[in-house]
């Protein structure tokens, strides 16, 4: 859960609505659940940028991008990538 304000799906304009399906489109398909779903099903990170949706679309469609299966990093080299920047932050996730 974000503890700033966030645009819920219920609520957003059709900006906000078309940032977020054009930035998902570029994610692997295992992504397309989120782990830790908010009450509308979408990413809480992805809902913490929901105030500024250009910002939203170019930060996640950065990382989309990065993913792709077209690079040539195999997907278990990412996932060891993500994981070490996510160890070196100190995330949890």
């Amino acid at each position: 859960m974000t503890w700033i304000k966030t645009i819920p799906l219920s609520e957003a304009n059709h900006k906000l609505i078309d940032a977020m399906q054009s930035q998902r489109a570029l994610y692997p398909k295992e992504y397309v659940t989120p782990v830790f779903p908010q009450d509308d099903g979408t990413a809480g990170i992805v809902a913490s940028h929901t105030l500024i949706p250009e910002a939203l679309f170019h930060a996640f469609s950065t990382f989309g991008a990065l993913m792709s299966p077209d690079l040539p990093l195999s997907r278990r080299q990412h996932e060891m990538i993500a994981t070490m920047v996510s160890v070196t932050n100190r995330c949890f996730y």
